[in-house]
């Protein structure tokens, strides 16, 4: 047997971390098994789904590497199939119209809330045989009313429900388009899917599935329903956790793979191990370690599990991530160090793209102003004789190298008598704006000579003017 996974999403909104981590387990089944892995698009929610949240959706699986075998499948294409199928199952007696109106229905269920019954389809219908004249029915599965269904779950175990407990679920609407509960039987019997993965909200359903499965003559696939994510609050995970779209985590600079790593430790594990690549987890992946228990989303764990992917990625592999982050900023890179160098400079320092790119503006461009803390603290007059001899000192370093300025910057400052961080730090704060960066040699060697200069000149100015002010 081949095995053949999907993943369905819903175009009605962005694709969030949960639909991520489902995508995620799909995939890995597929490969770690040599099988196929189906994208389906299920847009039968024609007032709902948006051609942004298609194009967000694709471009969020493209981001993560999630490639497909098959797909993507538009299930607004198999109108007629579903039609087709649901006639089958009409013809078969398995399926009836419901004419019931709206305030009919409304009226059943206000009743059975009122006597304190679950509000459930009463099956009125069932044995209708004379349509109601302008009324387009909808139509429903006739659930069998007695015995119960057994769902052998890889995560959950066996799961009983009792047929009695299930009414007729409505499979076609009016307009003739289906409904969530046919499409996607008729989708995964005819794409030869063999284990659905999704998450447990979906459990009940499957119950109402089977027995869909059963009277259009299928088989069933395996199924695998994933734990919820919950923030870390233990409430059910949202915005305010984490739940945005995936490319916003792409916009703030975190990596695919890191958040692929951090997302298969939701709820499954490899003994202690925390870090996998991506080979890796399709080769230890198996739908038997999956916990059925909910996971927490922690975006300190990401935060800090994103650091290590930057730190030992190759430089090479970050460049295209850190120029779009510093095309989001407006900063032309054209006039500055090979971004290679500046990844090697700043990656120990950086948790995301995003601050690395924030972290070495300077870099790129000048700065308005200097930091008035660290203006204050360091630009004093006491280390303006050495600054400008630390600048004359640069200025005459050929090559403009970091050992060649570290070694400048010693020799003035034992010429001075000062310590080494008694000059590197104003010459710090002159050239960067501010007291944090790098280790200063490397610093200026990536800001380079002219540059470095022109800053160190303006600071010696602004020093001046400290001065004049105070003998003012």
């Amino acid at each position: 047997m081949t095995v053949k996974t999907r993943f369905a999403p819903s175009p009605t909104g962005f694709l969030h971390i949960g639909g991520v981590r489902t995508a995620l387990f799909s995939w890995l089944y597929a490969r770690h098994h040599g099988g196929q892995f189906v994208l389906r698009i299920e847009d039968t929610d024609r007032e709902r789904s948006t051609q942004a949240s298609i194009d967000a959706i694709l471009d969020g699986m493209h981001w993560l590497g999630l490639d497909w075998d098959e797909g993507p499948v538009y299930q607004t294409q198999r109108f007629d199939r579903y039609r087709e199928q649901a006639d089958r199952l009409l013809a078969d007696g398995a399926a009836y119209h419901c004419y019931c109106s709206t305030d009919e229905l409304d009226a059943m269920r206000a009743a059975q809330v009122a006597a304190g019954q679950n509000p459930r389809y009463d099956g009125r219908c069932r044995e209708r045989t004379e349509p109601v004249t302008g009324v387009s029915p909808v139509v429903r599965f006739r659930t069998p009313m007695e015995g119960e269904v057994v769902i052998d779950d890889a995560v959950r175990g066996r799961v009983v429900y009792a047929n009695a407990d299930l009414d007729d679920l409505v499979i076609m609407r009016g307009d003739g388009s289906p409904t969530y509960h046919f499409s996607v039987v008729v989708d995964d019997a005819d794409m030869q899917i063999t284990h659905v993965i999704r998450g447990d909200d979906h459990l009940n359903n499957t119950a109402r599935q089977v027995h869909i499965i059963a009277a259009l003559g299928h088989k069933r696939p395996a199924y695998a329903h994933l734990p919820m994510i919950l923030g870390e609050d233990g409430a059910r995970l949202s915005k305010r956790h984490g739940a945005v779209n995936v490319l916003e985590y792409r916009d703030n600079g975190y990596l695919p793979d890191a958040v692929l790593n951090y997302l298969v430790r939701l709820g499954w594990s490899h003994g202690d191990q925390e870090i996998f690549t991506r080979d890796e987890m399709i080769e230890l992946f198996r739908l038997e370690d999956v916990n059925p228990s909910a996971s927490r989303f922690s975006p300190e764990k990401l935060t800090w599990l994103n650091q290590q992917y930057i730190i030992a990625s190759p430089a090479a592999d970050l460049i295209d991530g850190l120029a779009a982050q510093y095309r989001r900023m407006d900063i032309d890179m054209t006039n500055g160090p090979p971004l290679v160098d500046v990844v090697e400079t700043y990656r120990e320092r950086a948790t995301t793209l995003a601050e690395m790119a924030e972290s070495s503006v300077y870099v790129f461009q000048d700065f308005a102003e200097i930091d008035a803390n660290a203006a204050r603290k360091h630009l004093r007059g006491v280390v303006r004789a050495p600054l400008a001899d630390v600048r004359a000192a640069l200025a005459a370093l050929d090559p403009f190298t970091a050992d060649a300025i570290q070694a400048a910057i010693q020799s003035v400052a034992d010429a001075c008598e000062l310590g080494f961080g008694k000059l590197g730090q104003p010459l710090r704060v002159a050239v960067t704006g501010g007291g944090v960066s790098p280790p200063i040699d490397v610093t200026l060697a990536l800001i380079g000579r002219e540059r470095c200069l022109a800053r160190i000149d303006a600071a010696l100015e602004f020093i001046d003017r400290r001065i004049a002010a105070a003998g003012d």
